[in-house]
């Protein structure tokens, strides 16, 4: 089914990778909203709506896409816990993919990481290192710290603590840590690589990114998802057909 498009965050970074992603696919932008719109005014035609800007907009278009039963995406991240809790309770009568990560290659790694950190015994040690550009402010990524709970959902290393970095006379690595390193350099899109060593062998999970554009393919694959999905809150594992049981 091709999508007519309420976009919201049209006019950032990720709002014109949005457009082009969804121009591959045959899919129309009919309404652009950015800060100052009325939300309300926009829902004329269309059939989906994607929302990638700021945190205090997600409700306003949540609101509208629940009363007109408009399926939303939302990739828009920094929402308080009092923002998501009203939004969760707002989205109820429509399907809705929420993620903070579309990348496909990346949520394979997700479900890849967690999956071996629940096979692979407990005198594995597991090490996370991420490269991104130089111009980043937070360390570690939001990715990483994803891999990082994924990786202690596994029983075994539940109560395994993260090691960021290490300098000086460490002594011998423990087994109950989980080693976290961020490099920053260039214009790195963002690198991610699990590495799980035992003795005599090590097994390495690595995800480059070499385009923004694989978020915003990301999106739209879960649109076209979405939209002959019932209501209910998603993810990108029941996008990818991840989910077990």
């Amino acid at each position: 089914m091709k999508l007519n498009i309420l976009l919201q965050g049209a006019l950032g970074r990720m709002g014109k990778a949005i457009k082009s992603a969804a121009a591959e696919r045959g899919h129309r932008i009919v309404s652009e909203v950015d800060l100052g719109d009325r939300v309300a005014d926009h829902f004329s035609g269309i059939n989906m709506a994607i929302d990638f800007s700021h945190h205090a907009a997600t409700r306003e278009l949540a609101h509208c896409s629940a009363e007109r039963g408009v399926p939303l995406v939302i990739g828009t991240t920094g929402h308080s816990e009092e923002e998501k809790k009203e939004i969760l309770e707002l989205i109820e009568p429509v399907p809705v993919v929420w993620t903070g990560n579309y990348s496909l290659g990346v949520n394979l790694l997700f479900h890849l990481t967690e999956q071996a950190s629940q096979i692979l015994p407990n005198d594995y040690d597991v090490e996370l290192v991420e490269i991104h550009h130089r111009f980043k402010w937070d360390a570690p990524s939001g990715t990483a710290e994803e891999l990082l709970r994924r990786i202690r959902a596994a029983s075994q290393r539940s109560n395994h603590v993260p090691v960021h970095g290490r300098k000086g006379i460490t002594g011998a690595r423990t087994q109950g840590e989980i080693g976290v390193h961020a490099l920053r350099g260039g214009d790195v899109v963002g690198d991610h690589t699990v590495v799980f060593s035992g003795q005599g062998e090590r097994v390495e999970l690595v995800h480059r990114a070499a385009d923004r554009m694989i978020f915003a393919r990301g999106a739209i694959h879960a649109a076209e998802w979405l939209i002959d999905q019932a209501a209910g809150l998603y993810d990108m594992h029941d996008v990818l057909g991840l989910k077990q049981g």
